[in-house]
């Protein structure tokens, strides 16, 4: 088959822990033909179908130099592909937006792609909990400080967060006195003019913020911890979290299967859920990772069971 990643310049990969890369390692095992593109290269002309520059890569084994282009598309029809793996890291910003209705319209001409352009639009990572009320913590989304104020005095103990940030950035915790919770707020909503999130803090991050990863609508048997250090309270990896590889608990296996056949029936190939003890937090779907440290710590191949899983989809 051939597989064309829509991806973040691939010069820029850290293949060691990369998972798009270990997707386009056990894709290239079966067989499968590698090509590359970034977002910034799709178009589209009256006329005619979605296109894009576009490379057709092998691997090379090599840390460094980890790729050799072996051919340049000036114009390769997305529907002339098997697969188009959007793969393209956060921000979802506007331009990312833009994207997803370009990959909606390759669609139309035939394309397949994964995850589902329009589900990628209808799943915002830290909005998408909303439809699961019975499975998250306390949680307010508001611009409103008034709210927020009340919100605090209720849970007295509270995790205040941007809608559209990653990799941790812009999370604070405010304690039962309350210091600093004007500032934050400011900070976070500026000036009733951003919407944010507030959720009741849950203790149990301290054992890990838990990366549970579903394939087809099933879960890997292993998640990965996001363990805070010192004294962080988020266990993002992007700010110095360990990352752990443990078997799933009998929460994140509930939450997983409760939430798996839903979100695949969505067209959501590959889901990232966060989950701190028995609530869920997030709901990744942009560009989950985590393959490569569960493969390496727990000896399952992730990688193999999401190439399985695309497989199978594409039939």
């Amino acid at each position: 088959m051939k597989l064309l990643f829509v991806a973040d310049p691939l010069e820029g990969f850290k293949t060691y822990k990369d998972t798009t890369f270990a997707m386009m390692r056990e894709a290239a095992r079966r067989g499968h033909q590698l090509l590359a593109c970034e977002p910034m290269h799709l178009r589209w002309r009256r006329g005619e179908p979605v296109t894009t520059q576009a490379r057709t890569v092998t691997l090379t084994g090599d840390a460094e130099a980890w790729f050799d282009v072996v051919a340049e598309h000036a114009a390769l029809p997305l529907a002339g592909v098997d697969a188009v793996l959007m793969r393209k890291d956060p921000p979802f910003d506007s331009e990312y937006f833009y994207a997803t209705h370009l990959l909606s319209q390759a669609e139309r001409d035939g394309a397949r792609v994964f995850n589902s352009p329009a589900a990628l639009r209808e799943h915002p990572e830290k909005l998408a909990i909303l439809e699961f009320p019975e499975h998250i913590a306390p949680t307010l989304v508001t611009r409103s400080a008034d709210d927020v104020r009340a919100f605090h005095a209720e849970h007295r103990d509270i995790i205040l967060k941007p809608l559209d940030g990653m990799g941790g950035m812009g999370i604070f915790r405010v304690g039962p006195d309350g210091l600093n919770l004007g500032s934050v707020i400011e900070t976070l909503n500026g000036g009733g003019a951003r919407t944010l999130m507030v959720q009741r803090y849950v203790p149990e991050i301290v054992h890990g913020d838990k990366r549970v990863l579903l394939i087809g609508g099933k879960p890997a048997p292993f998640c990965l911890a996001r363990i805070p250090q010192g004294s962080e309270i988020r266990g993002n990896l992007a700010v110095g979290g360990k990352g752990v590889a443990q078997p799933l608990s009998a929460d994140d296996r509930r939450i997983a299967e409760a939430l798996g056949p839903v979100l695949a029936a969505r067209g959501l190939l590959l889901v990232g859920l966060d989950v701190i003890g028995s609530t869920l937090t997030e709901i990744n779907v942009t560009s989950p990772t985590g393959f490569q440290e569960i493969t390496q710590q727990a000896g399952f191949d992730v990688a193999a069971m999401f190439v399985d899983a695309l497989e199978a989809a594409l039939g």
